[in-house]
């Protein structure tokens, strides 16, 4: 499986059998591949870019969203689901999980916006959507195995606050991003010193293979 950043919070996941699944669309180049999944975890422009579902968009791609933003994508062939459930689409299994933020009001708990987990090919990559660190990351008990988690401290978690979801979480690799150019060098020496059995990939320039 391959997990390319695209920019921003804007990831394509590739499994081996060339399923392709965008998360949180926004900025997507033309040329890039096409897509059978899109999740946009809410409905800011930077995470639910119309034009960039658009570009990757094919006759049966799947829009997947949460209930509460749903009505805003109505003219693709869109899914919604609530927060805490589980769906199947052919080889992929999917959940939305709870994401907002606590003491800022940028991503207020109740408009029941998501991160997702997605579960293919024995992997779980957890998109942690806009949040801070959050209760439920110490509940997901999910064997993660790629976390991407925003990081940086405008809308969502710093640099602090993201090592420690880490920690709480505990994916095999975490991956920082929603960083606003600040070097992502600085959050990988955090995270060794605090946990240095959590990978820190940056993925700037390359894909990860896992």
């Amino acid at each position: 499986m391959e997990i390319k950043w695209i920019t921003h919070a804007c990831f394509k996941i590739k499994t081996k059998n060339g399923r392709v699944i965008y998360l949180d669309p926004y900025n997507i180049p033309e040329g890039e591949e096409k897509a059978d999944i899109i999740f946009c975890s809410h409905s800011h422009h930077d995470h639910m870019d119309k034009s960039s579902i658009e570009r990757v968009l094919k006759e049966n791609s799947l829009v997947l969203v949460p209930e509460s933003i749903a009505s805003k994508l109505k003219k693709y062939n869109t899914k919604s689901m609530k927060i805490g459930e589980i769906r199947e689409f052919d080889d992929i299994t999917v959940e939305l999980v709870p994401s907002y933020t606590i003491n800022k009001s940028t991503h207020p708990k109740n408009n029941e916006w998501a991160g997702i987990i997605v579960n293919a090919e024995g992997k779980r990559i957890y998109h942690a959507g806009d949040t801070e660190r959050i209760p439920e990351m110490q509940h997901l008990h999910k064997n993660i195995t790629v976390a991407l988690l925003p990081c940086g401290g405008t809308y969502t978690m710093d640099f602090e606050e993201a090592s420690e979801a880490a920690i709480d979480i505990k994916p095999e690799i975490v991956v920082p991003m929603h960083n606003w150019d600040k070097s992502l060098d600085d959050f990988k020496k955090m995270m060794n010193t605090k946990d240095p059995e959590i990978e820190v990939e940056i993925l700037m320039d390359k894909v990860l293979m896992i």
